[in-house]
């Protein structure tokens, strides 16, 4: 079953941080099954607080999700974003295709 991460930036900090975090994190993709839905689009929110950003990954299952947020280097890379930015990271099942 498809499995998905999205990751609400809430508040910017350090953009020089998050410059470091975006050139690392587009590098710890590796052969890991990964495909953007979105990526800090236009977005508008209409419960709830608002975000500065949004990001939708998508993955096989649940266990590729894990395995990529998890692998040595995303791990190196969110180190970066820790510094640069407030975010909420969610992973969610998407529903058996019918």
């Amino acid at each position: 079953m498809s499995a998905y991460i999205i990751l609400i930036r809430d508040r910017l900090r350090d953009e020089e941080a998050m410059a470091r975090y975006a050139a690392a994190a587009g590098g710890a993709r590796g052969d890991h099954p990964v495909t953007a839905l979105a990526f800090y689009g236009a977005h508008e929110v209409r419960e709830g607080a608002d975000a500065d950003g949004v990001v939708i990954l998508s993955f096989p299952d649940m266990d590729a999700a894990k395995a990529w947020y998890d692998s040595p280097e995303y791990t190196a890379a969110r180190e970066h974003r820790f510094q640069a930015a407030d975010y909420r990271v969610i992973f969610v099942e998407g529903v058996p295709a019918n």
